[in-house]
């Protein structure tokens, strides 16, 4: 369990999963988490769902808190942090999931040597199966990075980067889902033209990805190695892999990464209000 309080500032469907996942996997106590938001609806809900303090005050959330977790949309960071400023000291800890914020911006609108955190997390958050990236500020350390580790990893796994990729974790993981959902809703569509009842194929194709993950991540297995597993000479997958590579599926997959990469960059060096990959989330 963590030794310090967890204030979540922004209690979206980001912010309310994190708290779903910190109780559930006991990282955090009832009384020792606290939610803020500026729907007083949205805190009723989850008080009576979780059972844990919230206010309307962003700034007795900051004095509750020693682990500050903003869920907010990027837009609205700035007056966040105007608003905790006053009562952050070096003591806290800021955990910043509002995509394409940079470090150099939260820094500069907090006093010197409150320890930042800056993540990159994705939508299956939701579900407790994120790939996150998240990256150190200047008064970040070791123990701020473990901290910031066992919070993001409540809600799925969890890569410690230097801040410039944090745009191709954007591109890769957080604009991924949208990618795969082509991908499981393509697969599902060949189901159906297959005699496929249109619920089922969909839901085939979403656990065939599932379990392919799991054998990558759980078992070990190379991608190219699984290939190899269910491929045979002559056989059914070799017959639809040869129609992928012919369609040039690799290289569009790749290439989609790295414009959502590129996008991500151009986004972030411009200061849009636009919200990159999981920022419906907030």
């Amino acid at each position: 369990m963590l030794e310090q309080r967890v204030s979540v500032i922004g209690a979206g469907a980001m912010g309310e999963a994190l708290i779903r996942s910190l109780l559930g996997r006991d990282l955090v106590s009832a009384e020792t988490l606290m939610a803020a938001d500026v729907r007083r609806s949205k805190l009723d809900e989850i008080r009576q769902r979780f059972g844990i303090g919230v206010t309307a005050d962003n700034r007795e959330a900051a004095r509750f808190g020693q682990v500050l977790i903003l869920a907010v949309k990027p837009q609205q960071i700035e007056g966040v942090l105007r608003q905790i400023g006053p009562d952050l000291t070096t003591g806290h800890l800021v955990i910043s999931i509002a995509a394409g914020v940079r470090l150099r911006f939260l820094e500069s609108h907090l006093p010197e040597g409150v320890p930042v955190v800056r993540v990159m997390p994705n939508v299956a958050c939701l579900v407790g199966e994120a790939a996150s990236g998240f990256s150190l500020g200047r008064w970040a350390g070791d123990p701020e990075a473990e901290r910031a580790r066992r919070i993001l990893g409540a809600v799925g796994q969890v890569f410690l980067l230097p801040e410039p990729l944090l745009d191709a974790v954007t591109g890769l993981s957080g604009s991924g889902p949208a990618f795969l959902g082509l991908v499981i809703d393509a697969l599902a569509d060949g189901g159906v033209a297959c005699g496929l009842p249109r619920d089922v194929a969909v839901k085939l194709a979403a656990q065939t990805c599932l379990g392919a993950a799991r054998l990558v991540l759980e078992a070990g297995i190379h991608p190219a190695v699984l290939r190899d597993m269910v491929t045979s000479p002559g056989g059914t997958s070799a017959a639809g892999l040869q129609v992928l590579e012919e369609r040039a599926l690799r290289a569009a997959l790749a290439g989609a990464v790295r414009a959502a990469t590129r996008r991500s960059q151009e986004l972030s060096a411009g200061g849009s209000e636009e919200e990159p990959a999981n920022g419906r989330l907030s």
